[in-house]
């Protein structure tokens, strides 16, 4: 009777050690292949306050991010300044001159440098994940009066 248990026991375990054995041979072949690393699970996304839209935007690894802005305000725009950074303030702003006019339901392409923390140009290697706010100073053509829009930015270096 008790040789029953014993072979009970040992079928048992052997079975439960190759199911675990095997997982562990998947986990390690995922983690090899980098599915797991947290890099490979982050969207590029881009946030813009109505009536503002990211159509498009990518980020180099000199930090140079190229971003396409959509506007659907009641009234063409005039582009004064926009800037790049992960605290979302109006420093580092790089002023346009002469200030580049959207129509209404118009878009345009910018390129403007990102910094990071310390105040530097954020750099990195491919894969590396920058979250930041992309600001736009501009004027309204109907009313004259100066805005800033601020939206938030979240970029795979490619």
């Amino acid at each position: 009777m008790s040789t029953i248990r014993l072979q009970s026991a040992m079928e048992y375990l052997m079975t439960y050690g190759w199911a675990i054995l095997i997982l562990g041979v998947v986990l390690a072949a995922l983690y090899a292949t980098g599915l797991l690393s947290p890099s490979t699970l982050v969207q590029n996304t881009c946030s813009f306050q109505a009536p503002f839209a990211c159509l498009y935007s990518s980020l180099s690894i000199s930090g140079v991010l190229t971003i396409n802005v959509e506007q659907s305000s009641a009234s063409p725009i005039n582009v004064t300044a926009i800037g790049c950074n992960s605290n979302g303030t109006v420093t580092n702003m790089q002023s346009i001159s002469p200030a580049n006019a959207i129509p209404i339901s118009g878009n345009l392409t910018f390129t403007v440098s990102c910094y990071g923390t310390g105040n530097k140009v954020f750099t990195g290697q491919p894969g590396t994940v920058y979250h930041g706010y992309f600001l736009l100073n501009y004027t309204n053509l109907q009313t004259g009066l100066p805005h800033t829009m601020t939206g938030f930015v979240t970029e795979k270096i490619t």
